[in-house]
């Protein structure tokens, strides 16, 4: 009774070990049927949301369709185009209400105000030029240029092309009042060929348009005489000239400074005049309108025209363009006053033309201008004869005693 056998022990220990081993059996099989229930539920939940996917596509899919009850896309656009079965009906959409039927606009971006500003801008530039152009016209009309034109072309003959040149460097710098530099104007040629017969023009025509003050008509050989006058001279040139500008610089006009018989003007003139011409600090002194008279040159001048008259006949070439080259270097050797000159050199003058001056001198003093009387007169008178060409030794200039004698 005390102690037990050792196998009754064993024995004794079989039913717990086998109670334990069913307890851990049993918990394994317990979580593999949840694992399925798991798995079926999911099953379940896939295979309920196919028949609804299947459910939902039934109007797209043809009942006579052999095809899977699932949606695919290879029939899609034939299902489309066919009429489904009970077609939904579509809400009408509300019509946009107009204040007006005739007023129907488009609504659209808002335009910049940068493209306003612009167009202002524009119209503002535009409308400066458009007055600055006026004011040019305006300008240019007191002066009255047409009405020279019409004088140069009546009492100056054979040299039409010296006026239409004169006549646009006037037009040109009358244009605007303010200038950079004086227009200076060199008017050469032989005797008799009309250089003084111009400047006395343009001298009566500027007076009756600025004044008897704004013009000053200057003759070496009567304003300064000898060569004990050339300081006196100089001193009143400037002064005068000085006092001119300054009254031109007032009211706003050009004065004109004609200058004849430069050819005998002292170089102490000469250099005055070039002082008052390139002005260094004085800025009323560029507004000026300078022409300097003179004979300079005229004995190649003559032998240029005559060896070059055959050109002149042809129309080949301009004789008074060929000969401003070379004026422009004779003249800047002579002196540096006719540095910035424009130059015109005045043509020979031809019978013809000396017949001219015949009949508008006679009508002046009131003789009948016959032509047999006029040829006759111009017979008198001395010509180089080239070709067939007769050019004039002193141009026009007897005609006024030949026609006095009458």
């Amino acid at each position: 009774m005390g102690e037990q056998d050792p196998s009754d022990r064993l024995k004794g220990d079989q039913p717990k070990e086998l109670k334990e081993n069913g307890m851990g059996s049993f918990s394994q099989f317990s979580s593999s049927v949840r694992a399925m229930v798991r798995i079926r539920q999911k099953y379940q939940a896939m295979k309920k949301r196919r028949l609804e996917i299947a459910t939902l596509s039934q109007g797209l899919i043809s009942p006579r369709s052999t095809s899977p009850k699932y949606f695919t896309f290879e029939n899609l656009h034939e299902t489309l185009n066919s009429k489904p079965a009970s077609p939904r009906k579509r809400k009408k959409k509300r019509k946009v209400m107009y204040p007006s039927s005739s007023l129907r606009a488009v609504p659209t971006k808002e335009r910049s105000r940068a493209k306003n500003c612009l167009y202002l801008l524009c119209i503002i530039v535009f409308l400066q030029v458009y007055n600055a152009i006026e004011n040019l016209d305006d300008h240019v009309l007191k002066y009255d240029l047409d009405g020279l034109e019409k004088t140069l072309n009546r009492e100056v003959f054979g040299q039409h092309e010296v006026t239409e040149r004169l006549l646009g460097h006037l037009h040109d710098y009358l244009s605007t009042y303010v200038h950079n530099k004086p227009l200076v104007l060199s008017l050469h040629g032989p005797t008799g060929v009309g250089k003084s017969h111009v400047g006395r023009l343009l001298a009566q025509h500027f007076r009756s348009v600025v004044g008897d003050e704004l013009v000053m008509q200057y003759f070496v050989l009567h304003h300064c005489p000898t060569e004990d006058d050339i300081p006196q001279c100089t001193k009143s040139l400037d002064s005068n000239i000085s006092e001119m500008v300054n009254q031109a610089e007032e009211v706003e006009k050009i004065p004109v400074f004609i200058f004849d018989e430069v050819e005998h003007m002292p170089r102490e003139l000469l250099d005055t005049l070039r002082d008052l011409i390139q002005p260094q600090n004085n800025n009323e002194y560029l507004n000026a309108i300078y022409i300097l008279i003179s004979n300079l040159g005229h004995e190649d001048i003559t032998k240029f025209v005559l060896h070059n008259s055959s050109v002149a006949v042809s129309g080949r070439l301009s004789l008074s363009q060929e000969l401003t080259p070379w004026l422009h270097s004779y003249l800047q050797r002579y002196h540096m006053l006719f540095l910035e000159a424009e130059f015109l050199p005045f043509m020979l003058l031809e019978k013809s033309h000396v017949m001219d001056c015949f009949i508008d001198e006679m009508s002046r003093e009131g003789f009948y201008p016959d032509r047999s009387h006029v040829e006759r007169l111009a017979e008198e008178l001395s010509y180089y004869i080239v070709g067939e060409r007769e050019f004039s030794h002193t141009g026009c200039r007897q005609v006024v005693a030949k026609v006095n004698l009458l």
